[in-house]
């Protein structure tokens, strides 16, 4: 929000200039100040997203070698910034909510997981996942929602969701959910044996999406995954 406050300030101080002190037409004024606008915005952004992607960088370092808990605080520190750049902050709360999530810090994830950026699909099918362990079966529908709407393409996003909905006693609309998978993905052969599967009454098959599915915590992991996992965190 600074950054965006700050080149504000600078092209209304250029539309003042012209057109106050140069006097110049006010029409003719306003474009060289939303230039300067759109400049100095475009700078500050540069400036704080190299940053992030410093932090960021070392939080990717610190999950590929495992060290989970020093990822977290490094992406904790990244907050620092969340009050300079538009949209920071949800993408943080995502960010952290997902790896709170996966150490099982179920509680603490939840605050971040609600606050994250409603475009990230992966924190918000975590969300949908951990109301889903909460019982609040409506709260888990909406956050589902937010997920495959912003991950259309995702084939876990869906799947999870059918999964969820399935478990709790709503076939019929888990596989509402995954026709409508498989029309915004008609190529992807794991949601049409899924939604097959559920039209057989039988389970679906999740382990497809392995790794990432057991992230959800919501089926045990087999034995011959068990030791040395690490998360398997997602660039957007």
């Amino acid at each position: 929000m600074i950054n965006l406050a700050i080149a504000l300030l600078a092209g209304a101080a250029t539309l003042l200039a012209l057109a106050g002190l140069l006097k110049v037409g006010l029409w003719a004024s306003l474009l060289p100040a939303l230039a300067v606008f759109a400049a100095v915005y475009y700078w500050r952004s540069r400036v704080t997203l190299a940053k992030v992607k410093v932090l960021m960088d070392g939080m990717q370092s610190d999950l590929q070698a495992g060290r989970i808990d020093k990822a977290i605080a490094t992406l904790r520190s990244a907050f620092a910034l969340s009050s300079q750049q538009f949209l920071l902050a949800g993408q943080l709360h995502a960010a952290l909510g997902v790896l709170l999530y996966s150490k099982k810090d179920f509680d603490e994830s939840l605050p971040h997981l609600q606050r994250a950026f409603f475009r990230d699909w992966q924190a918000q099918a975590t969300l949908g996942a951990l109301l889903f362990k909460r019982d609040d079966y409506d709260g888990m529908e909406k956050a589902f929602e937010k997920a495959v709407s912003a991950g259309k393409k995702e084939g876990l996003a869906w799947s999870s969701y059918a999964w969820c909905l399935d478990k709790a006693g709503r076939r019929a609309k888990a596989q509402q959910v995954l026709t409508r998978a498989i029309e915004a993905n008609p190529a992807d052969e794991r949601l049409k044996s899924n939604l097959v599967a559920l039209q057989n009454d039988k389970r679906m098959k999740m382990r497809a999406y392995e790794p990432t599915w057991f992230q959800f915590h919501l089926e045990r992991l087999p034995p011959e995954m068990t030791g040395g996992r690490r998360v398997q965190w997602q660039r957007r």
